[in-house]
This record gives C-alpha cells, structure tokens and sequence, in this order.
C-alpha cells in the first residue's frame, strides 16, 4: 500500500520505526568498538517508537543512557552516531508534551550535556560542543514551532467541532419551531370547524325524528362547515407549497435550476412524471430536496462545477437523483439542511442518502412513496 493511503497514525509509527531502524544501524556500524557499543545504540533507538505517546518518558531514558557515556574512562569516551537519538527524544518533548515546561528541561538538559562533554573529550572537544549545542538550539526551536502549529490547529478543530455541533442544534431547533408552527396552524384552523360539526352533528341526530327540519339546518351547517375547513386547509397547504405560495412544483423546480446557472453552475434536469398527480406534501418535499441540494452544490462544489438532476413523478411516488462533479460539501447550511431534509423524507415512510460520489462530487438521492403516507 503507498505510504500516502496510509491513515496519520500508521504513517506515523511507520516512520517512528523507520527512524528507530536507522539509528539503530548507524549503531551497528560501530561494532569494532565492542557489542556494548551496539547495544547502547539500539536500545536508545527502539525508545523512539513511542516517543510520540510518552515523549518525557522516552526523553528519560534515552537521555539516561547517553549520560551513562560520561561515566566511561576518557580514554574511552567518545561520541557515537545514535547520539543523535538524543536530539530526536528532545524534539518529541518539544512538540508532543502537554506541558511547557517539560520542553524548557529537555532543552536545558541537552544543552547541559552538551557543556559536559568537552571534559570527556581530547583537544577541540570545545569547537564540538559548540557545534552540538547549537544543533540543539536548533532542534529546540523547530519542535517549539511545530508544537506551536499543532496546538493552533488543535484550535481550529476544535472550534469547528463546536460549531458544528451549534449547527446542528440549531437545525433541530428550527425542524422543531416549525413543526410546532404548523401544527398551531392546523390546530386553529381545523379544531373549532370539527367541534362545530360534532355539536351540530349530535344535535341533528337528536332532532332528526321530532323535528327534521331542526336535524337538516343543522346538517347544512356541518357541511358548510366542512367545506369551510376544506378551503382552508387547501390554503394552507397551497402557502406551504412553494417559496412565495404562487408557484407549482415543476415551475419552482425550474426556477431554483435557472437561479442555479445564473449563478455559474451548470445543471443538466431530466424531470418527468406530472407533479400534479401527487399528494401536496409529497410534491413539497421533492421540491425542497431539490432546492437544498442545489443550495448545496452552489456553496461547495466550487467554480466550474457542473451538476445534474434525476426527478421522477409517477402516482406511487417520486425519485430524486442530484450530483455535482465539484469538490463536494456536507449538506448542513443553509435551512434546515440534511436534517430537515430527512425529517421531511421520513414524514412518508422515504429514503435519503447524501455523501461522496464514489465518481467524484457530491451525491443526493431520495425516494418518497405515497402509499407509505
């Protein structure tokens, strides 16, 4: 597999490994100096592989054993390639370490050792242990700018999960005010035209034998009623229907994709079927899929990004098919989003999906049956 379709993690402990091998070698490269020598060597360099979970804890012991050289004889003291595991320990704490001044000790610790090891050493070990020090200094100041970016982008993830997170609770707010919107709608529209019918009902039932002509008055004013309550409802749904209450659904349909390419989106519609043979919150239901989708692909998919739709009336229901070849976005903007979307879907027993098209862009597809209603 290549190392770029790796996930973070295994791409990190690959490397962890790879970098722990390499020291290793350079240890085993000095073998003429004795067994001890290599496994010195190793055992600092098989510490890095968790120098990122516990950056301290491997700084110690990698830093233990490389003071455990100035212990040695002069006449055997020397500096070895693994040593360099010692700056690599040092960087981990620098970046990785929850706590600053954990970072402030390794770099003085180092910068310690490198002052020692001019003792241990033969003329000219003070021009080295400039050399050294200075490459902690370096090293130090690489971690620290690293660290610095990593907690800034900790910062940014975490502050796009909570507003996600707001999103979304605004989303269920919004589903919610509306439902209960419309439910006070047809509750003040709909509850006194029924208690009115079931008065008059029961009084045309009590009346209908001893005085018939008080039973049909009566039966006429739970007709009007109804037809009233009928009207009514019609009105309701009619305001529902649409973004200004005027259009149908193929012509709001059609207004939403000239919107779109008005706007530089390019979209190919394949509608078929006749709206008019569906239930009107089904037809409203298709058409704010359509209208969110597009919303969508207007926000995210980026310029000179072409979209297609797929809508399909028949009397059992509809089908909805919209992609984009853009870069894709998640459908959580603007209105209710693919919360809202769902919550309408679900209202008659539909389906919808949303996500990358294995293809390219973003992807919507929803089916919404009638005799589930």
């Amino acid at each position: 597999m290549p190392f770029a379709q790796l996930d973070q993690r295994r791409q990190s402990l690959l490397f962890d490994l790879t970098t722990a091998a390499a020291i290793g070698l350079a240890a085993t490269s000095i073998v003429m100096l004795g067994p001890g020598i290599v496994i010195h060597g190793w055992l600092m360099a098989v510490a890095l592989v968790w120098r990122r979970r516990w950056p301290v804890a491997v700084f110690g012991v990698v830093a233990g054993l490389a003071a455990g050289q100035l212990l040695l004889p002069g006449d055997m003291y020397t500096l070895v390639p693994h040593d360099i595991a010692v700056l690599v320990a040092m960087y981990s704490v620098v970046k990785y370490a929850d706590r600053p001044v954990h970072a402030v000790g390794a770099g003085a610790v180092c910068l310690i050792g490198s002052a020692l090891a001019p003792l241990k050493l033969p003329d000219g070990g003070w021009y080295l242990a400039l050399v050294i020090a200075l490459s902690v200094v370096v090293v130090w100041l690489l971690g620290w700018s690293m660290r610095t970016r990593r907690l800034y982008v900790d910062s940014l993830e975490d502050r796009a999960a909570t507003a996600e997170r707001e999103r979304d609770h605004l989303a269920r707010i919004a589903v919610a005010e509306e439902r209960a919107r419309i439910a006070r709608e047809l509750h003040d529209m709909v509850a006194h035209s029924l208690s009115v019918m079931i008065v008059h009902a029961d009084g045309a039932t009590l009346a209908l034998d001893r005085a018939p002509d008080r039973a049909r008055e009566a039966l006429r004013t739970v007709s009007d009623t109804g037809r009233g309550a009928l009207v009514e409802m019609r009105h309701l749904v009619t305001v529902l229907k649409s973004t200004d209450g005027a259009e149908d659904a193929r012509t709001s349909v059609t207004t939403t994709l000239d919107r779109a390419r008005a706007a530089g989106l390019s979209v190919r519609a394949d509608v078929s079927g006749d709206p008019a043979a569906l239930p009107a919150g089904v037809e409203l239901a298709a058409f704010r899929i359509v209208q969110e989708s597009v919303t969508n692909a207007l926000k995210h998919a980026g310029p000179g990004a072409s979209a297609a739709l797929r809508l399909a009336y028949s009397p059992v229901g509809v089908e909805i098919d919209f992609r984009d070849d853009g870069e894709g976005g998640p459908v959580n903007a603007g209105g209710h989003g693919l919360i809202g979307m769902r919550e309408r879907v679900a209202l008659y027993g539909g389906t919808i999906t949303a996500g990358p098209d294995p293809a390219g862009g973003w992807r919507v597809t929803a089916s919404i049956p009638v005799e589930a209603r």
